[in-house]
């Protein structure tokens, strides 16, 4: 490598380990933690018919072999799209390798040149990806404010796409998708919403919180993440089968990558099955995230804001900066329990917190043992 490249790459990393931000892969979770931190919202990666469906599925071949459009399409890859179409309410799905594959698909091949893009500026970062892809102008609108969107939109040429997402993963609030849809279909823009963490926990088969809000007519895509409540692997752009058809011939995250393998398939059909009957299950989770908000914010020095869902960024009275907010992490996973740490860049210099995430299969029990030991760390 040469020198000067060499002291370039040094440098940039000096600078992250100066000020509390470098990133390192963390340790694997130590066994026996109590898990506030996963994205296996409902425990499905553990559920037995979804792990004999893989083992199932681990009598195939152990890879797709190459891409949909070469020797990667199945039969099974092809069920699950038109089960998630119907699912989800949608005329049409197509599989992407992860949620990030999905935006970067979406926003890198339908976007053209004279059209415009509108953005939630906390979006995340799979979108502003996808939006550098594009060579439509895109313009960020203040997060949730509809007033700074139908500015924005006033100056918007070409077709006009609004990007949101259901559910904030840095923040956990919602969007306000039933506002935002009307504008949309006033001033003829297209609604892109991002369900990663609502896919599955919302709606009353689990279909989204598009669905249980009867929006699917009013948006023009949603992108269906697996890897948070489905417990898997992959994505979906659920539309109409004419923006799958342009995505099958024009998104190059679909079309130049290797296909889902087939166990990761077989467990995405079998997630969708066991869907609809985990009401109870969606029940508890809301239960519980409703608990650790209140007794979190009993904690003094603690804030968890009052909309947050699911996700509950946790923020302290006097913020102690990156290494402090490690520190405490450090701490909690000590005392059992998985919780991490969220730092700049992912975050804003100055709003670094804890980000805890509630399963169904956490108690009340774990939330109480957790504020103590949070209690003793801020103290």
């Amino acid at each position: 490598m040469p020198t000067s490249l060499h002291q370039r790459l040094a440098a940039e990393l000096a600078r992250r380990e100066a000020t509390g931000t470098r990133r390192r892969l963390p340790a694997p979770p130590a066994p026996g933690l109590t898990d506030f931190s996963s994205n296996d919202y409902l425990g499905l990666s553990r559920h037995p018919q979804v792990l004999a469906a893989v083992q199932a599925a681990a009598q195939l071949p152990a890879g797709s072999t190459g891409s949909r459009l070469l020797t990667g399409n199945s039969a099974t890859a092809e069920a699950l799209e038109t089960h998630l179409a119907q699912f989800h309410g949608a005329e049409a799905a197509l599989l992407f390798n992860s949620g990030y594959a999905a935006n970067l698909g979406f926003f890198g091949a339908v976007p053209r040149r004279g059209d415009t893009i509108l953005y939630d500026e906390a979006s995340h970062a799979s979108v502003k990806d996808g939006i550098r892809a594009t060579p439509a102008t895109a313009w960020s609108f203040r997060h949730h404010d509809l007033a700074d969107l139908e500015r924005k939109a006033a100056r918007a040429t070409g077709a006009v796409f609004v990007a949101v997402e259901a559910l904030y993963s840095m923040d956990g609030d919602v969007a306000p998708l039933a506002e935002l849809a009307a504008v949309c279909q006033r001033l003829g823009l297209h609604l892109v919403v991002d369900e990663a963490h609502t896919n599955g926990l919302y709606g009353p088969r689990g279909e989204g919180l598009v669905a249980e809000l009867g929006l699917q007519e009013a948006v023009f895509a949603r992108i269906l993440t697996f890897g948070k409540a489905l417990g898997s692997q992959g994505a979906a752009v659920a539309g109409s089968a004419l923006l799958r058809d342009y995505l099958l011939n024009f998104s190059r995250p679909f079309i130049y990558t290797t296909a889902l393998p087939p166990t990761t398939v077989a467990s995405l059909a079998a997630a969708y099955e066991l869907l609809p009957g985990l009401l109870p299950a969606r029940e508890q989770l809301f239960r519980l995230s409703d608990y650790l908000r209140s007794t979190l914010n009993a904690v003094p020095g603690l804030h968890v804001p009052a909309t947050s869902h699911v996700i509950h960024p946790v923020f302290f009275t006097q913020n102690p900066g990156p290494t402090a907010v490690r520190t405490i992490a450090a701490a909690a996973q000590a005392a059992g329990f998985d919780v991490r740490a969220i730092v700049a860049p992912t975050v804003p210099a100055g709003t670094e917190r804890l980000r805890l995430i509630v399963h169904s299969f956490n108690t009340e029990a774990e939330i109480d043992a957790l504020a103590a030991v949070l209690a003793e760390a801020v103290s």
